[in-house]
């Protein structure tokens, strides 16, 4: 006898169907994980051209609190994020009585763990993705063996056997394995498609917090050298060299 998809659908066992309609709810949270993560890699990246294009200049004149300012304004931007709340804390030790740490080792540390967030943030809802790749089989799995068992003690019932008893029972189980791999392969290609846009926007954030470091250290070199010179200024190579690196930090 030969079945298609909706007869087969409605010769299910109860069993089968909550397997089956568990399988199509992991595929929609995949669906839904997969394009709201791009949505915000997508924005993120578009919001960081723009923001990186206004900071760069900014860095370069050392106008740290049009800086802030201007990543306040960029909330869907992890670049706007990192360096925000790294000159955030920059400007802030930098005025409050002097400690132990200076205002470049505390901004090193902060932008670490800011830099933890955005990590956690990029990565939101790919768990998902690994679990549905990895469990949806071994779901489908479940049904069919559960489908089998019961066609094998409808046999048992009626006392009679043959290809044709069993036939019916072990397709509608086997249609549950099947969904379950139809559900299990796109979110494993899902996963690491978003595992390496995510890699490569966390690698970008990684070098230009670097390079904001670079530009941090290298100011504050510079007013030493001014302290210890009684007040001369800075080369014209220093402020070429800084605004050279603070280029870079807007075009990471």
């Amino acid at each position: 006898m030969n079945f298609n998809l909706k007869e087969i659908y409605a010769h299910m066992g109860v069993f089968a169907l909550g397997i089956a309609w568990t399988l199509i709810a992991f595929a929609v949270a995949s669906l839904a994980v997969f394009f709201e993560r791009l949505f915000v890699f997508f924005r993120s990246r578009a919001a960081s051209r723009q923001f990186a294009g206004r900071a760069g200049p900014l860095l370069a004149q050392q106008q740290h609190d049009a800086l802030v300012k201007e990543a306040d304004g960029s909330k869907s931007s992890h670049l706007a994020m990192l360096l925000g709340g790294g000159m955030k804390t920059f400007l802030a030790r930098s005025r409050a009585p002097a400690g132990k740490l200076g205002p470049v080792e505390l901004t090193r540390r902060d932008l670490v763990r800011i830099n933890e967030r955005i990590t956690a943030d990029v990565r939101r809802g790919m768990s998902v993705l690994a679990t549905v790749g990895s469990v949806a089989p071994f779901v489908g799995l479940l049904g069919t063996v559960v489908g089998i068992i019961e066609a094998f003690a409808g046999i048992a019932k009626e006392g009679s056997g043959g290809l044709g008893a069993v036939s019916a029972g072990i397709a509608e189980a086997l249609v549950v394995t099947a969904l379950g791999l139809l559900v299990a392969i796109p979110a494993v290609l899902m996963f690491n498609f978003l595992s390496t846009r995510a890699d490569a926007l966390l690698l970008s954030l990684e070098q230009a917090r670097s390079e904001f470091m670079d530009h941090l250290e290298d100011m504050s070199g510079d007013k030493r050298a001014v302290a210890a010179h009684g007040g001369a200024h800075a080369t014209g190579s220093d402020v070429v060299s800084t605004r050279t690196e603070a280029g870079d930090v807007g075009h990471a």
